[in-house]
């Protein structure tokens, strides 16, 4: 589903096709070309770049070895109509772990800086929080319902048809400039179209979504919201950790909260379960914040 269309709005693109790579025109097998969709933002979707760079570091690792965790770092904003090249560097092979740096490049220069771990399936310890309470999926509505009409700067990017379908159990509430009391937020989501039974590609789609409205309940603490007049966020770096298998197929919930925001930073914190209350993941995550009056002379 490549195809921009020409007039009116792009096809949806599909996950899976978001996050497949091309090989490198050279032949090098640590180096890969990544897709970037139609989008109306300015810039290249972090999850695109974070979902597209795991799979680069995946096709270099054993298939018995899967990802459980990333950290990485946003260094320059990606422009949406350059294509990006991802180069791999095969740190270490241990007898359970595995590691890769990827750098996500745009004319030469690193836009993303990744390094990811891989282990083999082993036995251990095993706890983990629980899942909070909150409404089915199908009795919420969709993020595209809950801006229909609305002139949000976040409208016309939902009306894209993104590949992921998101309601906020909290409805409208999630969109408004209001100060967060009570429970954390919550959002389930999950792929419009079925994904293949490959782990790897469910990983990857994890990290793809897991940049969607993670730094959200910071905003929330102070009464503002994406979007809002003099206000500046850009994501500064993103971790990753994989607990238990998910598929991104089905509903998963992604409950957000901030501990903390100071320095012009403020930092945002994911778990998502599986609609059966298992703890896949949890995701962390930094980014600057400005308000007008507080830019840098």
């Amino acid at each position: 589903m490549r195809d921009a269309g020409n007039a009116g709005l792009p096809v949806r693109p599909e996950l899976i096709d978001v996050l497949d790579l091309a090989p490198d025109p050279d032949g090098d097998p640590d180096r890969f070309l990544g897709y970037t969709p139609p989008s109306p933002l300015p810039r290249v979707f972090g999850g695109q770049v974070l979902g597209q760079a795991l799979t680069a570091a995946t096709r270099t690792v054993d298939g018995s070895r899967p990802v459980h965790s990333l950290h990485g770092y946003f260094l320059r904003p990606g422009d949406p109509h350059r294509p990006i090249s991802f180069a791999v560097e095969r740190m270490r092979d241990g007898r359970s772990f595995s590691a890769r740096r990827t750098h996500a490049l745009q004319g030469g220069k690193p836009i993303l800086s990744m390094i990811s771990s891989f282990q083999t399936s082993a036995a251990g310890l095993d706890h983990q929080e629980p899942m909070p309470d909150v409404p089915d999926p199908e009795s919420l509505p969709t993020m595209t319902e809950l801006l229909a009409g609305s002139d949000d700067p976040r409208a016309e990017f939902w009306r894209r048809q993104r590949p992921v379908d998101f309601r906020p159990t909290d409805g409208e509430a999630h969109l408004q400039a209001l100060p967060q009391d009570g429970p954390p937020q919550a959002v389930w989501m999950r792929a419009t179209e079925p994904l293949p039974d490959d782990p790897a590609i469910h990983a990857a789609a994890l990290a793809y979504i897991s940049d969607f409205g993670l730094l959200q309940p910071v905003l929330r603490r102070h009464g503002l919201t994406l979007g809002g007049p003099g206000l500046k966020v850009a994501s500064l770096d993103h971790a990753m950790w994989w607990h238990r298998p998910a598929r991104v197929d089905e509903w998963l919930l992604y409950v957000l909260r901030s501990p903390s925001a100071s320095g012009a930073r403020g930092l945002g914190l994911g778990e998502i379960f599986t609609r059966d209350g298992v703890l896949a993941c949890t995701v962390a995550q930094e980014g600057m914040i400005r308000r007008a009056r507080e830019e840098e002379p």
